[in-house]
C-alpha cells in the first residue's frame, strides 16, 4: 500500500532514467542524482525532455510501475505500462454496463453526485472560513443553485440530461471561483474555466493539477483490473481514458481546486513564476512547477476519514479505495457505487 503514496516526478530537462539492479537511477549530464528502489515507487511521471532506457521501461512494466510522459508544462503525451491485470470477468461486466445506457446513467449519477456535493462543500468551507473576505451573497447563491442541481440528478434521468445539469452546475461553481481567491487578488484573476491552452495563471494551476490527479486515478483503476478507457459519463473516444475521467470528477473540487486556492492564498506561488507565450497560453516556470508537485505530494499524505468505509485513509490512497469500491460494485458485491463525498 505504501508505494501508492510515492510517485517519482522527473522535471529536470535532459535527465536520463535507467535500471540498476532493483533500483531506478536518475542521471543528469552523466552524473547520478538519484537512486531509488523500485518497490518504493507507485509510478513515474516524466516532464519534457526526460529519457528512459528500454531496460528500465521493461523492468517497470514487469513490476507494475507505470511511466507517464508529459510535455514540460504538463500536457499528457503517452504512457508505458505492462499487461492489463485483473479478472477478465470484471472487465467484461464493465463493458456490458458501459454499453447499457441506463446502467451508464446510473453510474454517471453516482459520479456527478460526488462532484456536485464536493463543489458545494468547497463553497461552504469558503463561506465558513473567509466570510469577511468574500462576496457572501453570490457564493451562497451559487451554493444553493448547485444544491438544486444535486437534488435534480437524484431522479431517474437519461445520460444527456444528467450532463446538462452537470454543465450548469460547473458554470455556476466557476462563476464564483474568483471570490474564493482571498490573497494576491490583482495577480491571480479568474474569469472562466479555459484549457488547451490555459489562458491565465489560475487555469494553468487547475489544468496542471487535474493532469496529476488523472495520472493517479488511472493507475488506481489499472491496479484493480479495470479498463481506464471505458467510462460511463465520458463515452468512448480514441485516446481518452473515459473511466479515469469519470472517477476524477469526484476529486477535482476536493483535491485539485482546493490545492489551487491554497497555493495562491498562502502565497506558495507568485505571479513571477508564470509566463505568457505569444499564443496567449500561460505556463509555469520550473521552480513553480516543482513547488506545485511538492505541495501535491504532501497533500496526498494527509489523512481523512473515508465516509463509506469509516476508516482513516491517506488522501493518496483514496483513488485506490474508490477503484476497489467500483470494482466491488461491478461484481455485484455492492448495490451501487459509493462515490467519495467530502464532509
Amino acid at each position: 500500500m505504501k508505494k501508492h503514496l510515492n510517485t517519482l516526478f522527473v522535471t529536470t530537462q535532459g535527465a536520463y532514467l535507467s535500471k540498476e539492479g532493483e533500483t531506478v537511477v536518475v542521471k543528469v549530464e552523466k552524473e547520478i542524482r538519484l537512486r531509488i528502489p523500485i518497490h518504493t515507487i507507485g509510478g513515474i511521471v516524466c516532464f519534457g525532455n526526460v529519457m528512459c532506457s528500454p531496460f528500465l521501461m521493461g523492468f517497470c512494466a514487469k513490476r507494475d510501475v507505470a511511466i507517464s510522459f508529459l510535455t514540460e508544462y504538463g500536457r499528457f503525451l503517452a504512457r508505458v505500462q505492462g499487461p492489463v491485470s485483473g479478472n477478465v470477468l470484471l472487465r467484461r461486466e464493465q463493458y456490458r454496463r458501459a454499453d447499457d445506457m441506463n446502467a451508464s446513467a446510473e453510474m454517471a449519477r453516482a459520479v456527478l453526485t460526488g462532484k456536485l456535493a464536493n463543489c458545494r462543500t468547497v463553497l461552504g468551507r469558503a463561506l465558513r472560513d473567509h466570510s469577511d473576505k468574500l462576496n457572501t451573497d453570490e457564493v451562497r447563491e451559487a451554493s444553493q443553485r448547485i444544491n438544486s442541481s444535486l437534488q435534480h440528478i437524484q431522479s431517474d434521468l437519461p445520460l444527456n440530461v444528467l450532463r446538462g445539469f452537470e454543465g450548469e452546475a460547473a458554470h455556476t461553481y466557476f462563476s464564483v471561483f474568483d471570490h474564493l481567491i482571498t490573497s494576491q487578488k490583482k495577480d491571480f484573476i479568474f474569469q472562466e474555466r479555459n484549457r488547451r491552452p490555459p489562458l491565465d495563471k489560475v487555469n494553468c494551476l487547475l489544468s496542471f493539477l487535474y493532469t496529476l490527479v488523472l495520472h493517479d486515478v488511472r493507475s488506481a483503476l489499472e491496479s484493480v483490473g479495470l479498463d481506464p478507457a471505458v467510462g460511463f459519463l465520458h463515452r468512448d473516444r480514441p485516446g481518452r481514458p473515459g473511466l479515469a475521467l469519470d472517477m476524477m470528477e469526484e476529486f477535482r473540487p476536493f483535491l485539485a481546486d482546493r490545492l489551487t486556492l491554497s497555493l495562491i492564498n498562502l502565497n506558495q506561488v507568485q505571479t513571477k513564476g508564470f509566463k505568457e507565450m505569444e499564443s496567449g497560453a500561460v505556463l509555469m516556470d520550473d521552480e513553480t512547477r516543482k513547488a506545485v508537485l511538492v505541495a501535491y505530494q504532501k497533500r496526498k499524505q494527509d489523512e481523512i476519514m473515508h465516509p463509506f468505509i469509516e476508516e482513516k485513509v491517506p488522501i493518496g490512497l483514496l483513488f485506490h479505495t474508490q477503484a476497489l469500491l467500483l470494482a466491488r460494485c461491478l461484481r455485484g458485491d455492492l448495490d451501487g457505487y459509493p462515490t467519495f463525498i467530502w464532509k
